[in-house]
């Protein structure tokens, strides 16, 4: 059977980042991770403390120590190892990089689209984090480079929303969202499957509820339970249960059904710190559930966008 889904280059039944990256760059891109050193205002006290309740120091664990231009450098000579002159997103993924004066964020991103080899900046932050003056700020970074925004959505559902201790509604992160597009910055959002309390019904509402919002990105997330947050305290007390593999994939089959097909996703599963993951442990086998995914959609002639 002919592949029904026209944003792809191969067998894929949804629209990649590989792909997006090939039409837009005309290369393959890779991601070099920067912690520039920012905390979250759910954990220094201004909305609350202790973070989400499966943070584990605000997704860092990839980065390196030393300078920014440090890490940037090392992070190319990384890539660069086995992709001779490849060129990489700068990737602020740890904790909220919005979240510091003004000044301090010129500091930090003004310089970066001079930096030989660095195609773009993918900024993680919160909806909450985003005054006016930031705002400005990031569409005038938007027009000097290839910005995106991340903001981390995880479910769209109140009840979940309160019970990870997220710190502002889903209100508030729709007023964020809608002033950054506004101004016409591109958004990738975060979604979590396999919140506690949450059905597959659940998630597939979430998605359901993202795909009117057309945004320009998702990142779809398996929930991982990591050794010494809240989240493993509830997990050894049996107060939820981690999705199954063959679960967690007949969900993301049918959330990419009411995906606009515009709607680049740039990840569909996701790694853990394997020294730190607690479970699920298939998980960390990423080429079965990629492989699963591909091999679902064909089965059901299912593809993204199916029901937008």
């Amino acid at each position: 059977m002919n592949n029904p889904f026209k944003y792809s280059f191969d067998n894929k039944r949804y629209h990649t980042l590989a792909y997006h990256n090939k039409v837009t760059f005309g290369e393959k891109i890779f991601k070099a991770v920067i912690d520039a050193g920012f905390t979250c205002p759910n954990k220094d006290g201004k909305c609350g403390t202790g973070g989400c309740i499966f943070c584990d120091g605000g997704s860092g664990y990839f980065t390196d120590n030393g300078t920014i231009s440090e890490q940037i450098q090392k992070e190319l000579e990384r890539i660069r190892k086995k992709n001779p002159n490849a060129k990489a997103i700068a990737y602020f993924q740890a904790n909220t990089n919005t979240y510091a004066p003004i000044k301090k964020l010129r500091e930090i991103y003004d310089p970066i689209p001079d930096f030989e080899g660095i195609a773009g900046i993918s900024i993680g932050t919160r909806a909450d984090c985003l005054s006016e003056e930031i705002l400005d700020f990031l569409q005038e970074l938007s027009k000097k480079t290839y910005l995106t925004v991340e903001l981390g959505m995880q479910s769209v559902h109140e009840k979940t929303i309160e019970f990870i201790n997220r710190g502002y509604s889903h209100q508030e992160f729709l007023k964020g969202y809608e002033a950054l597009k506004k101004r016409k910055i591109r958004v990738c959002l975060h979604i979590i499957n396999g919140l506690p309390g949450e059905s597959p019904d659940d998630m597939i509402e979430t998605v359901r509820q993202t795909g009117k919002l057309n945004p320009d990105a998702v990142k779809i997330q398996l929930l991982h339970v990591i050794r010494g947050t809240k989240l493993e305290e509830l997990y050894n007390e049996r107060k939820f249960e981690t999705m199954t593999m063959e679960s967690y994939i007949e969900t993301v089959v049918s959330q990419l059904e009411y995906l606009p097909p515009e709607t680049v996703v740039e990840r569909i599963t996701g790694d853990g710190d394997k020294k730190k993951l607690v479970a699920p442990m298939w998980s960390t086998n990423k080429i079965a559930v990629l492989g699963g995914i591909d091999k679902r959609q064909a089965e059901k002639n299912s593809f993204q966008g199916k029901f937008f």
